[in-house]
């Protein structure tokens, strides 16, 4: 933890304005984002070629679109649990039992080995259980260890750290599965990913349990809460929209590099490099971002993934797929952090005052997986390998309709007043 508090101070004395007080994040915070850095180091070798490992065991795209389409149609009720446990005893309890899922299930991925591929199914429910029980918490500890004055830094800042962990993860994954026999390298690196989420679980026993009287869990009364609040149900379409191009970005890209340049190192390499460009765009975003111009910001990051989509129009070659990614890297963390924050200001001005967060959180899931479940199934029917003309087709339709997500946002009208909240 203290090396990613000296980074976080170095930067602070970087060339440009001093950030004042209350922008600085908290211990906590700083503590959150270790967590966080560690089970990205672990996703990161792990995520990134679990699919590819499942692509070089059975030679099928289809396979690859099942396994990701479950695991998004179980993240939903398993956020929903998750909310639940939150709410009956403490979002920390729900963060920890997703990290040892997490590495329980990697554990199982190297004993079972080249039989992944048998029972990949069964191996997609237990992932989606995980991650939806994980990211519940965490999206909860986002919103409670920032306020309002530095959600936009914390979140851009999570972004950073997030991706640099992320830069050495491919590129020794890639390294070490090139050089193994067979897919031994594979199952070496699940076991290091096993490692560094066991390592991740140990490191959030820092962060403390929050007692709290309000543990009503108000899931049956969101729709009722939609109802009332139409800017905060436009809100969670931009969610599902988001989710239409996520689904397809989550798996895909990895397996349309391997295809053009045919080498898990190269991979691992270049994403290296499209990590560092999303740590890049991340710091100027912590810096220079303003929480008052979302809808700028979404309509330059759709134009940029448009653009790159495209090219794939043309052709599916290293070229325009490297193209493609180097504009997505650069765009991506825009949207997702310009959308990540203007939700959590809403969920400020929900009844209740800030009671409503793990509900908030759990819907939000709710819609973005929604949206990705709708886009690998079309993926799935319409293209069902990488040589089919549709694929492209279909990533750039789900580009394109990343527009909508600028009718989705409502800036706040002058005069118009909306609480926020704080950290705990």
């Amino acid at each position: 933890m203290r090396t990613v508090t000296g980074i976080l101070a170095r930067l602070s004395r970087m060339k440009g304005t001093p950030l004042p007080p209350e922008r600085r994040l908290g211990k906590d915070a700083v503590t959150a984002l270790t967590i966080h850095c560690c089970f990205q180091f672990g996703a990161s070798m792990s995520g990134l070629f679990l699919n590819l490992y499942l692509w070089r065991l059975t030679q099928d795209l289809v396979v690859n679109g099942i396994y990701n389409l479950i695991v998004f149609l179980l993240t939903p009720p398993a956020f929903a649990l998750g909310g639940w446990i939150a709410k009956k005893r403490d979002r920390m309890v729900t963060y920890r039992l997703g990290i040892v899922m997490i590495a329980v299930f990697y554990l199982f991925v190297v004993i079972a080995q080249e039989r992944v591929a048998e029972f990949y199914i069964g191996f997609a429910i237990f992932n989606g259980i995980a991650a939806g029980l994980y990211w519940t918490g965490y999206l909860v500890i986002q919103y409670d260890v920032s306020t309002e004055a530095n959600r936009i830094r914390f979140l851009a800042m999570n972004m950073v750290f997030f991706n640099a962990a992320g830069l050495a993860g491919p590129a020794l994954a890639g390294f070490v599965i090139q050089r193994s026999e067979g897919l031994q390298g594979y199952i070496f690196i699940f076991m290091l990913a096993f490692a560094m989420f066991v390592v991740a679980a140990i490191v959030s026993f820092r962060i403390p349990m929050v007692p709290s009287h309000h543990k009503v869990y108000y899931l049956k009364l969101m729709g009722l809460v939609m109802n009332r609040n139409k800017r905060w149900l436009r809100a969670l379409y931009s969610f599902f929209i988001l989710g239409l191009f996520q689904g397809i970005m989550l798996f895909l890209p990895n397996i349309l590099l391997f295809q053009t340049v045919g080498r898990e190192d190269w991979v691992g390499y270049l994403g290296v490099f499209f990590s560092s460009l999303t740590v890049a765009t991340g710091y100027v975003i912590s810096r220079k971002a303003q929480k008052e111009h979302v809808r700028k910001y979404v309509l330059l990051s759709t134009t940029g993934v448009v653009i790159g989509s495209s090219l794939l129009l043309i052709r599916v070659e290293f070229w325009s797929v490297a193209t493609f990614m180097i504009l997505f890297s650069i765009c991506n963390p825009l949207a997702i952090n310009t959308l990540t924050s203007y939700y959590y200001r809403l969920i400020g001005s929900l009844p209740l005052k800030g009671q409503l967060r793990v509900e908030s959180v759990v819907m939000r899931e709710l819609f973005l997986n929604v949206g990705r479940v709708v886009a690998i199934t079309l993926l799935i029917v319409l293209a069902g390998d990488l040589q089919s003309g549709w694929l492209p087709v279909v990533l750039f339709a789900m580009a394109v309709l990343q527009y909508l997500l600028f009718l989705c946002i409502k800036e706040k009208r002058e005069g118009e007043q909306e609480s926020a909240g704080t950290g705990h």
